[in-house]
């Protein structure tokens, strides 16, 4: 299915006040970014207990029931998870993970609220959610009556969201800090192997670990526990962060002129993380259009051209990667003009 929007988490909570009180709600997005911490938040806000089932994991009985004889005639006896008295707020994890016996149980559930002769009782709130086709999970078509059931929408990763929330829920100081020079290193496409990948999952399985290691924790440890979590490159960057930030070097120095850049061959993965925070701020800080240009923006654009000067001097492929477009991600045109003035061989090369 291909969103034609998605909304931040904050969004999506504000569209579940509005639309799942009325109507069944289904949230699409990769693993690991908060769909199921954000319904229960939901279920918690508008004051209804929420019940989690997984779909992936149930047969069509387990939401229909088994047939009993009462008076002489079969009927079906919904599970007592499902047959509740209270208004409730129904959560089906991996909706669209179970097979298509078990979503056609899901049908009148869904539009109706009932299942044989239970009726949810009045206020009682559906919610479904689902990994999408290319996030490599357990993902099968769903059909189009159970697709038509719902309204959907799709969750993406806001690091300004997280960062929010992390600072209200202990989240290492390591990964906070991290995560606010790198933002884009919060959230990762799953990937085609199994391997580790990052999302705000992850970051949340790192930043428990680190707790409970504490600050004494070695580089040997700190790397096992990063590349355990994470994709291989964002563990790499996160450790030689924490490395830089032991250690002597720090970007903001450079910038200042009270450092340079690390040049021996063992500090590589610490140059290549310093070379990639510049290469963020200078995307964070620049203007986009020449006309709104400051003195203070003249001043880092300068600096930053003679640093990368000192750095192509050192790693000419890490000073070219700094230059880079990636994904449409390029620092700004007037700055370029710039460097290929000044540092042509830079430009031409990269």
């Amino acid at each position: 299915m291909n969103p034609v929007g998605a909304v931040t988490q904050k969004q999506l909570s504000e569209l579940l006040l509005h639309v799942a009180v009325r109507r069944p709600v289904f949230i699409w997005g990769p693993p690991g970014i908060g769909k199921s911490s954000l319904v229960q938040q939901f279920a918690a806000q508008v004051g209804l207990e929420c019940v989690s089932l997984l779909g992936s994991q149930l047969a069509p009985e387990d939401i229909i029931g088994v047939p009993q004889i009462v008076e002489g005639k079969s009927r079906f006896c919904p599970p007592r998870m499902i047959a509740r008295e209270e208004p409730y707020c129904l959560f089906l994890d991996e909706l669209n993970g179970c097979t298509h016996e078990v979503q056609k149980s899901f049908y009148s559930l869904i539009l109706e609220r009932r299942v044989g002769e239970y009726t949810m009782p009045a206020g009682s709130i559906v919610i479904g959610a689902g990994n999408r086709s290319q996030d490599s999970a357990i993902v099968r078509p769903m059909s189009s009556a159970l697709m038509n059931r719902m309204v959907h929408v799709h969750l993406r990763v806001s690091h300004r969201d997280w960062l929010e929330w992390a600072g209200k829920n202990d989240i290492h100081r390591l990964v906070l800090e991290y995560i606010q020079i790198r933002p884009d290193h919060l959230w990762c496409e799953p990937p085609k192997h199994e391997e580790a990948f990052s999302t705000p999952r992850s970051w949340h399985m790192l930043s428990d670990a680190l707790h409970e290691y504490g600050d004494l924790i070695g580089d040997e440890e700190l790397g096992v526990l990063a590349f355990g979590c994470l994709s291989a490159h964002h563990a790499g960057q996160f450790r030689a962060f924490v490395k830089q930030l032991r250690g002597k070097y720090r970007l903001a120095a450079i910038l200042d002129g009270e450092m340079r850049w690390p040049d021996r061959p063992d500090d590589r993965d610490l140059l290549y993380f310093l070379s990639q925070s510049l290469r963020a701020q200078l995307l964070k800080e620049l203007p986009a259009q020449r006309e709104s240009i400051g003195p203070r923006h003249k001043e880092l654009a300068h600096r930053a051209k003679a640093l990368l000067k000192e750095l192509a001097a050192i790693s000419l492929e890490m000073a070219q990667l700094v230059v880079a477009s990636a994904d449409g991600d390029g620092l700004p045109g007037w700055f370029m003009v710039e460097l290929a003035r000044d540092l042509p061989r830079l430009v031409q090369e990269k």
